[in-house]
């Protein structure tokens, strides 16, 4: 086997909806403000006893049930999230005990907005080091959990939701190589801390960071790829806002690409929000078997990490 490749996908959004009149009712804000600013029209919000294991179980077993895979042919478990509030077990122990996976390796990985695509590579890297051949690959966050519902300036961002993908070991690699690294001596840009827990950020940091650097790494992943931006048939990145997500496609040049805007009903679902996107973008069948498409995740810590994956 020389690599792996995408096998299938699913995703999974609290019921309860968040409106930007909601949270006119809340705090000084409109309709109109928040959508010019960040394009946010909804958010989905988890009820109190929903966990991030939960969420995440949920869009997990969908991705499996489409892959056509039994829970036991699955070997690896990553789950990318950072508002678990449990150290022990981990949410890929509680995950893989759910759906009933035996046996198999289970991490978490704390890399906030990023955190899905760095943990898509590391199980690519298992699998083409023989280390495993089926990996479950999950994006789960609570962002509404994290929220301070008095700061007008972030809690028009946050929503909640998972997103999972399966990968499979493959004659022919169908998941590109990884472009990642981070940026520390920005990481305090973006910080879910303190007592009570909550999530801030310096947002115009956030903004020229990634309006100035992520266009040249989403063109690195692309070569890296091998294929240019005009070829690529969707851009899936973070769904931070519409103000980052549209210059930085527009930078790069996808001209022919469907570009992901799910958080325009989602909000910004941090680790959850590329694999959510890119499910609903497989579910509507509007990418042609084998295509390129180009997932990006970037954000918190000011890390990032990108591939070329071909659609299943």
């Amino acid at each position: 086997m020389n690599g792996s490749r995408l096998v299938s996908a699913g995703h999974y959004q609290p019921a309860k909806i968040l409106t930007n009149d909601d949270l006119a009712a809340m705090v000084d804000t409109s309709d109109e403000w928040i959508s010019r600013r960040v394009g946010i029209r909804t958010r989905h919000m988890a009820e109190p006893d929903e966990s991030v294991s939960d969420v995440a179980a949920h869009a997990a077993a969908k991705a499996l049930a489409a892959s056509g895979l039994d829970a036991g042919d699955i070997d690896l478990v990553l789950i990318a999230t950072c508002t678990q509030t449990e150290r022990a077990p981990s949410v890929a122990s509680r995950v893989a005990a759910r759906l009933g996976v035996p046996r198999a390796a289970l991490m978490d990985l704390g890399v906030s907005c990023s955190g899905f695509t760095h943990a898509l590579a590391q199980a690519d890297h298992a699998i083409r080091a023989g280390a495993a051949t089926n990996a479950l690959v999950v994006g789960a966050d609570l962002m509404t959990a994290v929220t301070d519902w008095t700061d007008r300036t972030t809690c028009v961002l946050t929503g909640d939701g998972a997103g999972a993908v399966v990968i499979s070991a493959a004659a022919e690699a169908e998941i590109g190589p990884v472009v990642w690294g981070s940026a520390p001596e920005l990481g305090t840009a973006v910080r879910i801390e303190g007592t009570p827990t909550r999530f801030s950020q310096d947002g115009q940091t956030v903004y020229r960071w990634a309006t100035t650097q992520v266009p040249d790494i989403a063109r690195r992943a692309c070569e890296r790829g091998g294929v240019r931006p005009e070829e690529l048939a969707a851009v899936v990145l973070h769904q931070a806002n519409l103000r980052i997500i549209e210059p930085i496609a527009k930078k790069l040049g996808a001209v022919n690409a469907i570009i992901a805007r799910d958080v325009v009903e989602s909000g910004n679902t941090s680790a959850a929000s590329v694999p959510l996107a890119l499910s609903k973008l497989l579910e509507q069948g509007e990418v042609t078997r084998g295509a390129p498409m180009l997932l990006l995740g970037f954000g918190g810590n000011l890390s990032y990490a990108g591939m070329v994956v071909r659609c299943p």
